[in-house]
């Protein structure tokens, strides 16, 4: 039975001059589903992006009702714990519902979201061709710099041996691609969000 589990959690606030701050929220996603690049993944997003996925994820699908994010009040105040966790426990409910839609699962922002730390306008050329990398390339990528457990360099060589082992499949374009082999990434939050 294929499971998407997404935590919302670590909410922390980042200055971004000596006038304004936000708050970040960790999105971690373990999953065995095949709709994902990657099966463990972390990054950390503010509310604004969240904002910018739900309006990209309703003009690619105008026929889905996509659930509502917590409200943006003008009295939120991000010293107050209660109100702090409230909008991050929204935020998760959020990708709770988007991600048992099998058509909003099909969209590479999404994915994009979840698992790299691109922002919205990267995100943007990454879809529409206009970077050097895919959206697998940049998933993978961004996994590759954010390992913190040496046990998935492990699981990766084992199961890159297993694919060499077969190499008469493999050759014959039949066998498990680098691309197919599904290994756990936990990654660590980005250091700063661009």
């Amino acid at each position: 039975q294929e499971f998407v589990t997404v935590l919302v959690r670590d909410p922390r606030i980042q200055k971004e001059d000596s006038w304004h701050s936000y708050i970040d929220y960790e999105i971690f996603i373990h999953t065995n589903s095949i709709c994902f690049t990657r099966k463990t993944s972390c990054v950390r997003r503010r509310f604004r992006e969240f904002v910018w996925l739900r309006q990209r994820l309703q003009s690619n699908a105008v026929l889905i009702q996509l659930p509502e994010l917590p409200s943006k009040t003008p009295f939120f105040n991000m010293n107050n714990p209660h109100h702090v966790d409230h909008r991050r426990q929204g935020l998760q409910e959020f990708l709770e519902k988007i991600l048992q839609d099998a058509l909003l699962l099909s969209d590479s922002r999404l994915h994009l979201f979840l698992q790299t730390q691109l922002s919205p306008e990267d995100m943007e050329a990454c879809v529409s061709g206009q970077t050097k990398y895919s959206v697998a390339d940049a998933i993978h990528s961004f996994a590759s710099l954010n390992r913190r457990f040496p046990i998935e360099d492990e699981e990766r060589k084992k199961g890159k041996n297993d694919a060499d082992s077969d190499s008469e499949s493999s050759s014959s374009g039949l066998g498990p691609s680098d691309d197919s082999i599904s290994c756990g990434c936990k990654t660590s939050p980005a250091s700063e969000e661009s």
